[in-house]
């Protein structure tokens, strides 16, 4: 328990009025008239009033000083963070050369009335490099691989796989460069002999070679229905990749191949065929940041004196690499001055300044006067009246930063070919920055662990300082059997943005190997010695909801039945589900009497008749056996997989 500030003062206004009241009558008896209507009872209450104020202020003093101290400890506002998503920039037709995206390049979503654009820059170039289809080469299980380029030309027929496919089968396609983040289109021309495959789920999987092997390429288009047709096929390919050799030729090769297929999956009877094909570079892909770019901000003249403290125009700061390029005239030019976390290495001539993110204030090195009398210098002081400006630094930040997928549409300034802008994931990683009651809070855990992680809940503030982008955090004791003794659990579930609509998909739930990586690092650091930290994610019950519900006489049923479904998405969340609204608690069953209660406060449903629960697997999509209670485990969520809604009205 916190210790209660003291109240100096407890009285108030009313307090002080009785009390005077009571000093006249010892003072001057003869005052009898105490009516609010009497000019001295005025004067009493206004001075009363004044009296309340001072004592409101006095017991502001703790406060104060409670804030003074925490900023002795050390204790400082975490600045916010910005959300990042790759964006996807689509060239209106294939170009013949290069064409480079200039790292700076800024787009935006739609504005509204409501609402302004939220703005978000790329960090790199991003050459979109022009490519053709080389080479062919056919590789099946088992085999050599063969170049069938020849017969492609000739115009023969060639069969992808096997006559009859089998597992880790392949079509390689080579390019004439490398591609890497681009955005390729696979041109392909072939007879219909592919049968005995699903069109909309075939048993393929496209790669591209890069630097650390056969890496999987993301669909974004496939009108061939797993080679079944003539169509396009158009593959995001990965970073890094390179030409290498095969076959004894060199190109950027791609590769189309067959995989086991899941239980129900049907499978090839026949290979397809390929009788032509093509290739280009349609557009590219690159990471962009939640901020605004500022250039040449003039800062103000320096003083030159020690701890000059100027202040940027926009704030807060996006934390780059470096998040402020500081320059000051000097000698007929302008240098560079280096942004650094504390003056405490800095010696006099370095020029050196700190930036506080949050607010945009830029200090310049204090004068320190040591014991024997002497003052130290820490960073050099620029002349006096030197011109100083903000050459480049990036604001933003924030949680409306976390827009949903397909919402970057607007491509701020020309950028010559280039037909539209769009980012097909949506943007995570938006922090608002901390307030001060929220450092209050924190500040007692962060002083009583000092860095060091011995209960699971240092365990879970440690991991809310390394990755104050993650949704939620719960941290548990780890199963002896499984991990071993004294093992912790830390369990992290991403930010996630719903698709319009309100649904979440299973991959957004699952967290990015860098973000894991980051957490483990951070809590490695700090835990004790002998202690396993296992960081991963929960386990996802999927969990789908059959339901029919009688509707008002003379109530649209469709609207009723999109209102079910939104109340049950919304119920069953992991992230804003339960009754608080605040997730789905860790490990909490689900039981069907909940869901009638969640369905009757639906709007237009007057009945709810029929609940059923189906244990759901949200990666193959299985259901189990209908039950009235799904059990959740203490490391598990809920997650909801298409639930179904009948509605029975005057219209059905």
């Amino acid at each position: 328990m916190a210790l209660p500030s003291p109240n100096l003062d407890d009285r108030r206004f009313q307090q002080f009025v009785d009390d005077a009241k009571r000093y006249i009558q010892q003072r001057a008896p003869e005052w009898t008239d105490h009516n609010v209507s009497d000019p001295g009872v005025t004067l009493v209450e206004t001075v009363a009033h004044m009296a309340d104020q001072i004592v409101y202020r006095l017991n502001r003093v703790p406060e104060k000083n409670y804030l003074a101290f925490l900023d002795l400890v050390g204790i400082t506002l975490f600045p916010p963070r910005a959300a990042r998503t790759d964006v996807t920039f689509w060239l209106s037709a294939p170009l013949e050369e290069t064409l480079v995206v200039p790292a700076g390049t800024e787009t935006a979503t739609l504005r509204t009335e409501g609402e302004e654009a939220v703005v978000f820059t790329t960090g790199t170039d991003l050459p979109v490099v022009s490519c053709g289809l080389d080479r062919l080469q056919v590789h099946r299980a088992g085999e050599a691989v063969a170049d069938v380029t020849d017969d492609l030309d000739a115009g023969k027929d060639v069969h992808c796989f096997s006559e009859s496919p089998r597992p880790d089968d392949c079509v390689l396609l080579g390019l004439t460069a490398a591609v890497p983040h681009c955005a390729v289109v696979l041109d392909l021309d072939s007879r219909v002999d592919g049968v005995g495959v699903d069109p909309r789920q075939p048993p393929l999987v496209w790669e591209a070679w890069t630097e650390d092997g056969w890496t999987a390429c993301e669909v974004d288009r496939d009108g061939t229905g797993g080679l079944n047709r003539p169509g396009e096929v158009v593959l995001h390919v990965p970073g890094g990749h390179t030409v290498s050799r095969s076959a004894g030729r060199e190109a950027g090769w791609l590769r189309c191949r067959v995989t086991e297929p899941r239980a129900g999956q049907p499978f090839y009877a026949l290979s397809p065929t390929v009788r032509a094909a093509e290739a280009f570079t349609i557009g590219g892909t690159t990471t962009a940041v939640h901020a605004e770019t500022v250039r040449d901000e003039p800062l103000g003249e320096s003083t030159g004196l020690p701890g000059q403290r100027m202040r940027l125009a926009h704030a807060p700061v996006v934390d780059d690499r470096p998040p402020l390029r500081l320059q000051i005239a000097e000698d007929g030019g302008w240098r560079d001055w280096e942004v650094v976390t504390d003056f405490a290495a800095s010696g006099p001539a370095d020029r050196h300044v700190t930036l506080d993110a949050t607010t945009g204030e830029v200090a310049f090195g204090p004068a320190v006067r040591e014991p024997d009398g002497t003052l130290r210098q820490y960073g050099a002081v620029p002349p006096k009246g030197a011109a100083v400006r903000a050459r480049l630094y990036r604001t933003g930040g924030g949680r409306a930063g976390n827009v949903a997928r397909g919402a970057v549409r607007v491509l701020r300034g020309s950028l010559p070919y280039v037909a539209e802008v769009v980012n097909r994931e949506a943007a995570r990683g938006g922090v608002d920055g901390e307030t001060v009651e929220e450092a209050k809070v924190r500040a007692p855990v962060t002083l009583r662990a000092q860095e060091r992680a011995v209960t699971l809940r240092d365990y879970e503030e440690l991991v809310r300082r390394a990755a104050p982008d993650t949704a939620r955090i719960t941290c548990l004791a780890g199963e002896e059997t499984e991990y071993g003794a004294h093992a912790v659990r830390v369990l992290v579930v991403p930010q996630a943005v719903p698709d319009p609509g309100g649904r979440l998909r299973f991959e957004q739930l699952v967290p990015d190997d860098a973000l894991l990586r980051r957490i483990t690092r951070f809590l490695d650091e700090r835990r004790l010695i002998g202690t396993r930290v296992a960081v991963g994610p929960p386990f996802y019950q999927g969990v789908t909801v059959v339901t029919t519900v009688h509707a008002f006489r003379g109530t649209d049923t469709d609207r009723v039945r999109r209102r079910a479904l939104d109340a049950l998405y919304r119920h069953l969340d992991p992230l804003t589900g339960g009754s608080e609204g605040t997730g789905w608690p860790f490990g909490r069953p689900v039981q069907a009497g909940e869901i009638f209660a969640v369905l009757q406060r639906v709007p237009g449903v007057e009945l709810v008749d029929e609940v059923k629960l189906y244990p759901a697997d949200p990666l193959t999509g299985r259901r189990g056996e209908p039950t009235d209670r799904i059990p959740l485990a203490p490391p598990a969520l809920v997650f909801s997989f298409d639930h179904r809604a009948r509605v029975i009205g005057d219209n059905t």
